[in-house]
C-alpha cells in the first residue's frame, strides 16, 4: 500500500501536520470509517485508493456552531458523498460559491458499489474554513427541486492503493526536474496559491474558474463523461433481452423470440444486417444466417477471424496444423484474402441495396413536393380566377349604372331643351339683361 496523503491530485507528501502530533491517535483511527474509491477512464487507466472517513455520529446534533462539536483529530479535507451523477462540475462549483476562494483542491471519484453517484474530495486553504464549509452545507439540499441533500464527512486520511492501465505510471528518478503541470484551457500553471484545482473523474485537472464554464458533464481534454450511458433497451417494447442493433442505423430492437421488433425494421427499411449485443455476431435477414467472418480483438484491436464455434483460432487456419511455415503463411494470406474479398462484395451488394432504398425515398419525395406544389398552385390560381371574377362583376354593376345615368341625362336634356323652346315663344328671345332679371326675381 502507498503511504498515506493529503495531496489528494498528485499523491505528493503530506501537507497537513501528521496525525501522530494529535492526542490519542490510536483511537480517532479506531473511529473513522473506511471507503473505497477509483477514478480515471477504465479504458485507459484506472487509480484505486481508500478514504478513511469519520462517521455521522462523530458529529454532535447540537445546533451550536461552536468547534467544540466537530470531530478531534479532523484535517482540512472533507468529502462530499453521494453528488449526483446529472450535477455538473460547473453546478458543483456554484452551489460552494464564496469557499471556492479558500478551495486549494477537489478530485472527483466514484465509490465501489455506487451507481448514478460520485463523491468529491476538497481540501482547504485553513481548518476554519473546512469548519465553516462543513457546518454551513451539511445537510444543505443541492437545488430546492429535488430531494439530495449534501452529506459531508471530515476525512482524516487518503490512500492511493494502486493503479491499473495501459499507461505507464513509473514514478520519475530524484534527480530529474519536475514540471508543474498547466491548465489545459487557459495554459497557466496549476498553482493552488493562484487558484483551486479542481481534477476530474478521468484524472485531468484544471482551475475551478475554467472548469465553471464548462457546460457539461463530460472532460475538456478526453470527452470522458461522468454520466455512464444507459443499458440497451428495445426501441419498441423497451426489453433488454435478446437485443439486436442494425448495423446501418444503430436502431436497437428485440429478436424474434422477444416482440420481433428488429426484424420488422428490417422489414421496413431493408437493412438486412443486425448485430446481436450479446454475441457480437451477424445476422444477415436477407440470406437468413450468420454472416460475420471478421471481428475485432479486444486485447491488440486487430481484425482476426472467428471460427464456426465463436473463439479464435490461434494460427487463422481453424484445426489444421502444418509443420511447413510458408506453407501455414500462405494458406493463412489466400484465407485472408477470400475473406476480404467475400467481405467486400457483401459490403458493395449493401450500398448497392441502400442507393435504391434512398433513391427510393427521394423519388417518394420528389413525387410528393410535386404534388404539393400542383395544389398550392391550383389553389393559387383559384383565388386569382375568384378575385379577378369579383372585380369583373363589380365593374359590369358600375357600367349599367353609368349608362343608365347617361340614359335618364339624355331624357332630362330632351324636356329642358323643350321647355326652352316653350319659353323663348312666349316671352321671346332673351336680351343682354335677362341674366339680371333672373336673379331679381
Amino acid at each position: 500500500m502507498m503511504p498515506s496523503t493529503s495531496s489528494i491530485i498528485a499523491g505528493e507528501e503530506s501537507v497537513v501536520p501528521p496525525l501522530a502530533s494529535v492526542s490519542g491517535e490510536s483511537s480517532v483511527s479506531d473511529m473513522t470509517q473506511t471507503v473505497h474509491f477509483s477514478s480515471g477512464n477504465p479504458r485507459i487507466g484506472e487509480t484505486r485508493g481508500v478514504m478513511h472517513l469519520f462517521p455521522d455520529d462523530a458529529v454532535s446534533s447540537s445546533s451550536s456552531s461552536s468547534s467544540s462539536n466537530l470531530p478531534i483529530g479532523r484535517n482540512p479535507l472533507v468529502c462530499v458523498l453521494g453528488v449526483p451523477n446529472h450535477m455538473t462540475y460547473a453546478d458543483f462549483c456554484q452551489f460552494c460559491g464564496s469557499f471556492i476562494q479558500h478551495i486549494l483542491e477537489m478530485r472527483t471519484v466514484r465509490n465501489d458499489g455506487i451507481e448514478n453517484r460520485y463523491s468529491i474530495l476538497i481540501r482547504f486553504d485553513s481548518q476554519e474554513s473546512t469548519d465553516t464549509f462543513y457546518q454551513h452545507f451539511r445537510g444543505k439540499q443541492f437545488n430546492s427541486l429535488e430531494e439530495d441533500v449534501c452529506r459531508l464527512l471530515f476525512t482524516l486520511d487518503v490512500q492511493f492503493t494502486g493503479y491499473s492501465g495501459s499507461i505507464d505510471h513509473t514514478q520519475p528518478s530524484a534527480a530529474a526536474p519536475i514540471e508543474q503541470p498547466t491548465c489545459p484551457v487557459c495554459l497557466e500553471r496549476l498553482d493552488q496559491d493562484t487558484g483551486g484545482i479542481l481534477t476530474t473523474m478521468c484524472n485531468h485537472s484544471f482551475h475551478c474558474s475554467c472548469i465553471s464554464n464548462w457546460p457539461d458533464s463530460s472532460c475538456p481534454v478526453c470527452r470522458y463523461c461522468q454520466q455512464q450511458p444507459e443499458n440497451s433497451v428495445c426501441c419498441v417494447c423497451q426489453t433488454t433481452e435478446n437485443l439486436w442493433m442494425c448495423v446501418i442505423c444503430g436502431v436497437v430492437g428485440c429478436g424474434r423470440y422477444k416482440g420481433g421488433h428488429a426484424r420488422r425494421h428490417w422489414e421496413e427499411t431493408e437493412h438486412c444486417y443486425s448485430l446481436e449485443l450479446e454475441t457480437q455476431r451477424v445476422w444477415d435477414y436477407a440470406g437468413d444466417n450468420y454472416v460475420h467472418r471478421l471481428i475485432q480483438s479486444k486485447t491488440d484491436g486487430k481484425l482476426v477471424e472467428l471460427n464456426s464455434h465463436g473463439s479464435l483460432s490461434k494460427d487463422g487456419c481453424g484445426s489444421c496444423e502444418y509443420s511447413d511455415g510458408g506453407m501455414t503463411d500462405a494458406l493463412l494470406n489466400s484465407k485472408v484474402d477470400m475473406i476480404i474479398s467475400e467481405y467486400n462484395e457483401l459490403l458493395q451488394a449493401q450500398l448497392e441495396n441502400q442507393k435504391q432504398y434512398f433513391e427510393k425515398l427521394l423519388q417518394n419525395v420528389k413525387e410528393e413536393t410535386e404534388q404539393k406544389v400542383s395544389e398550392a398552385a391550383s389553389k393559387a390560381i383559384s383565388q386569382r380566377l375568384q378575385k379577378l371574377q369579383t372585380r369583373f362583376d363589380r365593374c359590369v354593376k358600375e357600367k349599367q349604372f353609368l349608362e343608365d345615368l347617361n340614359e335618364n341625362l339624355v331624357k332630362n336634356k330632351d324636356v329642358w331643351s323643350t321647355k326652352i323652346t316653350e319659353m323663348e315663344a312666349r316671352f321671346g328671345k332673351p336680351g343682354p339683361d335677362y341674366p339680371n332679371l333672373l336673379c331679381r326675381g
